[in-house]
């Protein structure tokens, strides 16, 4: 799923009709036609909001009409889904598309960083960090990476670079290298199955692959030209990420150079 623009109304992410129907890739009719058929089940300021009107126009106003609402420039009202109403159009559609891609939703659109605070207990105390680091590098849905570096931590339940730098780790293209494929393209396969999403810039996993060990999320500081510094996370996988990853592709028929059907030589 492409990275969508944020809109906010009455300080909650929203969504479109179209953005919901591009994200679902399904159409916006259908989304129009399930709510016509399932009204009942939506309520206004709970599961939606719908601009007419003066509202409308204050409302695009003040966001400045980005490219997002630019089709609907002369349209007479606007629907505007909430974190609620993208849950329940997601359930009526029920395609594994939908669900997967709510949760993507649920963890890098929805969710914003809160406050952080010190306490004593390392998993927690590794939350409050990662809120911290979103915060101050004003990057939207830091926070969001939280689920994955507390599932990885929780197993000795301790934030350390002992952890982190294990130099039993490898990177994805170490991994692809077997395979005779490139990083980008071994990423793209495993978001193609269902096991991770991109999320700011860091290929995450879903949350039913989280806390197994497959995975350990490395800090790496970047040096700009002008001396600014900056972190960024990269996603590096376990023996056991890599051997579950092994049985994974083995299943969709892709195997690794190495036990693939070689040419017998004659001499």
């Amino acid at each position: 799923m492409k990275e969508l623009q944020k809109i906010s109304y009455r300080d909650a992410l929203v969504l479109t009709t179209e953005q919901l129907a591009e994200a679902y890739a399904c159409t916006p009719k259908q989304l129009r036609m399930n709510f016509a058929n399932n009204k009942e089940r939506f309520k206004e300021g709970v599961h939606f909001f719908k601009l007419e009107g003066q509202n409308l126009s204050a409302f695009k106003a003040s966001i400045g009409e980005p490219k997002v609402l630019a089709h609907l420039k002369f349209a007479p009202s606007l629907m505007l889904w909430t974190k609620r109403g993208a849950a329940r159009h997601s359930k009526m559609l029920g395609t594994d598309r939908a669900w997967d891609v709510f949760e993507e939703l649920e963890e890098c659109y929805f969710t914003q960083a809160r406050a952080s605070y010190l306490i004593e207990d390392s998993i927690e105390r590794a939350k409050a960090w990662i809120r911290e680091e979103a915060a101050r590098r004003r990057l939207a849905g830091q926070v969001d990476k939280q689920s994955q570096l507390i599932g990885e931590l929780k197993p000795k339940a301790d934030y350390t670079d002992r952890i982190l730098r294990n130099p039993s780790l490898v990177a994805i293209s170490q991994i692809a290298k077997d395979y005779g494929i490139s990083g980008k393209a071994l990423n793209a396969k495993l978001h193609a199955l269902g096991i991770i999403y991109r999320c700011c810039g860091q290929w995450l996993l879903y949350s039913k692959y989280q806390a197994k060990g497959y995975t350990h999320s490395e800090t790496v500081k970047i040096q700009h030209g002008r001396g600014s510094r900056d972190l960024i996370m990269h996603t590096k996988w376990t023996q056991k990420g890599r051997l579950f990853l092994y049985e994974r592709l083995k299943k969709e028929g892709i195997l690794p150079l190495i036990e693939r059907e070689q040419p017998v030589l004659s001499f």
